[in-house]
């Protein structure tokens, strides 16, 4: 058994189409079907049903595959184990970001490409969902988002900073000035939201629940930097995190009066896999957020 085998029998197990897993591989089909009935005749049983509709997994084949993918992450560990004995910074530094932590990474990313310009980076924006069962697939190195409602016991979540909702506008709004409003008084302006699954949108949801308020939400969106620039060319109002407008020159974040305090807070995370090996660009990335953070939570103390 080859650990090329066992990548093969892993991509053919998702796509369940020859033809597909061949095409992501980089291989022929021939030479996929080949290697896959090689690994069938030595383990002696077969692992997928084949007919003219359909590929579908075996028993054997279902019991193959977590152990497959265990296997291949622990060979990949051993390789970035024995790289990372050059002391060289360097490979792919897999990140997952949610909507409203966007302009918190922007200047570590930053600062650490200058330091590291040879780690190449990837930046996966989703919602918090998506991201935490692709950081569990090990598609991602680490996720930062807000705390989840649900715990997710293979991941670890460690927090960055507790923050609260606030309600955002540009420096020229006539709420600019303000200290601090009420959710009645929101009623009254044209809100620019986050989309539905977002963390703060589904705070703010869980928050109106128990009133009868009635807002007038004109706008849905997922992508922070664009409601920002709606944000400051209009009179919308929005509703996100403190830490989202942090060092967004134009806006204004003002605080929600007559929310329970513990209902509100939103604690901002890195989310890790357990018992997994972490490269060591990424325990720096981790680290050089850790101090952007710690600044940004004296900031707003």
């Amino acid at each position: 058994m080859e650990l090329r085998q066992l990548k093969y029998f892993v991509q053919l197990s998702k796509t369940l189409n020859f033809s597909s897993a061949a095409r992501e591989l980089f291989i022929t089909q021939s030479t996929l079907s080949h290697q896959i009935l090689q690994l069938e005749n030595e383990l002696g049983q077969p692992l997928f049903h084949r007919n003219s509709h359909e590929v579908m997994l075996t028993e054997a084949g279902q019991t193959l595959l977590p152990l497959a993918q265990q296997t291949l992450h622990a060979a990949d560990n051993c390789l970035l184990r024995l790289e990372e004995l050059k002391d060289l910074m360097g490979g792919e530094l897999n990140i997952g970001v949610t909507f409203s932590f966007a302009s918190i990474m922007a200047e570590t990313l930053t600062d650490f490409l200058r330091r590291y310009p040879h780690v190449k980076i990837n930046v996966n924006q989703s919602t918090m969902t998506d991201l935490l069962g692709r950081l569990e697939n090990h598609e991602l190195d680490f996720v930062l988002a807000f705390k989840p409602l649900d715990s997710h016991p293979r991941i670890e979540s460690r927090v960055l900073f507790c923050h609260h909702l606030t309600a955002v506008v540009n420096e020229h709004h006539a709420l600019a000035s303000r200290k601090s409003l009420t959710l009645e008084e929101l009623q009254n302006y044209d809100l620019a939201l986050p989309l539905r699954g977002t963390r703060a949108r589904n705070v703010f949801e869980r928050i109106i629940s128990t009133t009868d308020y009635n807002y007038k939400v004109k706008v849905e969106m997922n992508y922070v930097y664009l409601l920002f620039r709606l944000l400051r060319e209009s009179n919308y109002v929005t509703i996100l995190s403190e830490s989202t407008v942090m060092g967004e020159g134009g806006l204004r974040a003002i605080p929600i009066e007559g929310i329970d305090s513990e209902e509100n807070r939103m604690y901002g995370c890195i989310h890790l896999l357990r018992d997994v090996y972490m490269k060591k660009s990424a325990n720096e990335f981790i680290r050089m957020l850790g101090e952007s953070t710690s600044v940004l939570r004296r900031t707003l103390e």
